[in-house]
């Protein structure tokens, strides 16, 4: 009878135990959200503001997505068959050998700006390029036909040959660009094709980059990535404000593009002429150092030095002198020597600009007629030292002797001096001290003596074929 109960009370336990590892398993497939007793609410819908931006964004692509390019340039090299060991050792076996040759590919991106199938891209994107493919976004394939470049700026036009009228981008204003503002490019990152990123106009006037002839990029942080070179950057209203050229490898999410203003300048001229014809001041510049702003009078460094102004240049024509400080051209402000560069290099042959000048603290105003870049003039650099003079020192810590048609010659520099900190070299000819025209040694001794009492030295320098002032502490 016991082992009957005890058997009993077993079976009873063991229908406990099974009933209790079915509920826990019904319980664990009840999702948890269901379970908690707190039950997350639903997100609530974004903000009007932010939904209408986010349609805004949508319709840009929609809008220009049409008019993006995808382009494909092959490349031919040739490969040696052997290395330069084999060519020691086996040169003249396999000299009749010809080259191997191997076909590169690069992408990039471009935009369709005339119905006619004119195409805005970069130069580097088709620069050597043997054959040219272009992508429609529509999947269509063109053969692209090379208009013309301009390697200075990066831009060069292609033109394909459409049976039908073809979508075209619109061309927006770059100079009204604000820091800040929304900024959205399209291409083909990587060979994908219709790619849009968005960031911001993180700066414009960016123009010691260091990487064109002639720079004035936009600085953006929509990601551009390699094949996305060539494509535009656009505003929120879907127009194209610049073309992407180029990525900081360095910098993580900064991009540059080329103004569409300055894109389409260029552009116009490889369209009409095949070529890019430059405007020519004829004068030598560089930029304000702290110390040379202060010798001139400056409360803030600004502008373009003038250190030469050649003989018959438009510069001279308009009454430019040396030691000139260029402050504006057109109305814009020179805020660097590149800036100005690129200023006058826009300004058509036989154009006429307006320049306002600081000269002995007295502002003024000239009106200059630019010339064509092929018609600048190269200075003569020939200087000759006096023989049979004898080498004098100065209290500039420099040995000097006269030159033939003016000036004095540093021989040598005390290195202690406030002439070597301020960047004189040996061999540099000294044509002016602060105010002083230096003609021979006595002129230079007279000018020294003379700004004894003045708290900087400004040195007019010619180096090679360059002019260029040089400023430091009279202490």
């Amino acid at each position: 009878m016991s082992t009957y109960r005890l058997l009993l009370i077993l079976c009873l336990l063991a229908a406990v135990l099974l009933s209790g590892c079915r509920e826990q398993r019904q319980d664990a497939s009840i999702p948890i959200s269901v379970r908690d007793s707190k039950v997350a609410p639903p997100v609530e819908r974004p903000p009007q503001e932010l939904l209408t931006t986010q349609r805004a964004f949508s319709e840009v692509s929609q809008k220009v997505t049409p008019a993006v390019v995808n382009i494909q340039a092959a490349r031919v090299r040739r490969v040696p068959q052997l290395g330069p060991m084999f060519d020691d050792f086996f040169g003249e076996l396999f000299k009749r050998h010809p080259q191997r040759q191997r076909q590169t590919k690069s992408l990039g991106s471009g935009v369709l700006i005339s119905a006619a199938g004119y195409i805005l891209t970069n130069e580097h994107v088709v620069k050597g390029a043997e054959e040219i493919k272009v992508k429609l976004a529509d999947g269509r394939i063109f053969d692209g036909e090379l208009i013309g470049t301009d390697p200075d700026t990066d831009v060069a036009v292609l033109k394909i040959a459409a049976s039908e009228e073809l979508p075209v981008a619109v061309l927006g204003d770059s100079d009204a660009l604000q820091v800040g503002q929304w900024a959205l490019a399209i291409g083909n990152p990587f060979g994908l094709d219709s790619t849009l990123t968005v960031g911001v106009i993180s700066a414009t006037g960016r123009t010691d980059v260091g990487i064109e002839a002639f720079e004035d990029f936009i600085q953006t942080d929509a990601s551009i990535n390699p094949g996305n070179s060539g494509g535009p950057l656009l505003n929120i209203y879907g127009e194209v404000i610049g073309i992407n050229t180029a990525i900081v490898a360095s910098g993580q999410g900064i991009g540059f593009a080329i103004p569409i203003n300055l894109a389409r300048l260029v552009a116009g001229q490889l369209m009409e002429n095949g070529e890019v014809v430059r405007g020519y001041l004829g004068v030598g510049i560089q930029p304000l150092s702290p110390a040379l702003a202060e010798s001139f009078g400056l409360d803030r460094i600004t502008g373009a030095l003038v250190n030469q102004v050649l003989v018959d240049s438009p510069a001279s024509a308009a009454g430019l002198r040396r030691g000139d400080l260029l402050l504006s051209y057109n109305g814009r402000e020179i805020t660097s020597v590149r800036s100005l560069q690129l200023l006058v290099a826009n300004t058509p042959a036989g154009g006429t600009a307006k320049l306002e000048i600081l000269r002995d603290g007295q502002r003024l105003d000239l009106t200059v007629t630019i010339a064509s870049r092929e018609q600048q003039v190269v200075a003569n650099d020939a200087t000759k030292s006096v023989e049979d003079q004898e080498a004098r020192k100065t209290g500039l810590g420099l040995t000097v002797i006269p030159v033939e048609g003016g000036g004095v010659q540093v021989e040598a520099i005390d290195t202690e001096s406030g002439s070597a900190r301020g960047g004189v070299r040996p061999g540099d000819l000294v044509l002016a001290v602060n105010q002083h025209k230096i003609t021979d040694l006595s002129s230079f001794e007279g000018a020294v003596q003379d700004i004894q009492k003045a708290k900087y030295v400004r040195l007019l320098l010619k180096r090679g074929n360059s002019t260029l002032y040089l400023a430091f502490p009279a202490s």
